[in-house]
């Protein structure tokens, strides 16, 4: 049975993922309008109303914006842990009793399996995810100010990986940004840098990761051509080839990705 999955957008002004299985889809975050959300599955050939769930990885607006909509118009149920829910619950409107999923380690949604992994952000409690789909993995992490076990552990062994790959730092520091802003954006609790990325990637496709998405990217502190240059030679300088090699592609803030069947 074939796995998709498709970035319908990534990126500072809005986030959603999108996976489908002959039996089940899921979206992973819906930061922005749910009808830009809507609307970009059908760009895609898919059909809206066949989304099963919705999960949230964290509770800043860039990735909750359209899930309070989305829940109500197709019916669909939230799953995020309770702190985030705590978090995030008055921004999205009324939802059905029943459509609030409180998710601590793992689900099943049909025939996915989807199950959380904490990362480093200044949100409630964020989370990463890695989507199963018979022995197949899709990995997603995004907004973390750095790496660690958990994470390469956790992500290990994907089929696909989506990575934020979300600023270069010496943009960063001559950029526009106030210096708090510039602080939390490097902190350990903000966002993954190209050269980060570059690292935490060279760790997991020595373990058999084939198809890599860079995300997240920054509009004031970064572009594609930098991100996927930087990550490339870093891959490179570990002997690790690339497109024929493993797959490195780009995820984008305006628009969704290929769409990737595993």
């Amino acid at each position: 049975m074939k796995l998709k999955f498709c970035s319908l957008y990534s990126g500072s002004s809005g986030n959603c993922q999108y996976i489908k299985t002959d039996n089940a889809t899921i979206l992973v975050d819906a930061g922005l309008s749910g009808k830009k959300i809507q609307q970009e599955i059908v760009n895609i050939g898919e059909d809206p109303k066949k989304v099963d769930a919705i999960f949230i990885t964290h509770e800043h607006v860039d990735h909750i914006k359209g899930a309070g909509i989305m829940s109500r118009r197709l019916n669909v149920p939230i799953y995020a842990n309770q702190e985030t829910w705590d978090a995030m619950k008055s921004c999205l409107g009324e939802i059905k009793p029943e459509n609030i999923k409180i998710l601590e380690r793992q689900t099943e949604i049909k025939d996915l399996v989807i199950t959380p992994f904490d990362i480093s952000h200044d949100a409630a409690h964020p989370v990463g995810y890695n989507i199963f789909h018979g022995n197949k993995k899709i990995s997603l992490v995004t907004d973390t100010g750095c790496i660690n076990d958990i994470i390469v552990s956790s992500i290990t062994g994907s089929d696909l990986l989506l990575v934020e790959s979300n600023h270069d730092e010496d943009m960063v520091l001559i950029g526009p940004y106030p210096w708090p802003l510039k602080r939390r954006v490097l902190g350990e609790f903000g966002h993954m840098s190209n050269d980060t990325a570059g690292d935490l990637i060279t760790k997991v496709v020595k373990r058999g990761t084939e198809i890599v998405l860079l995300g997240h990217l920054s509009k004031e502190n970064n572009f594609p051509q930098l991100a996927y240059k930087t990550v490339e030679n870093i891959l490179k300088e570990n002997s690790i080839e690339v497109n024929p090699g493993i797959c490195l592609d780009m995820t984008y803030r305006d628009r969704s990705s290929r769409v990737y069947e595993i």
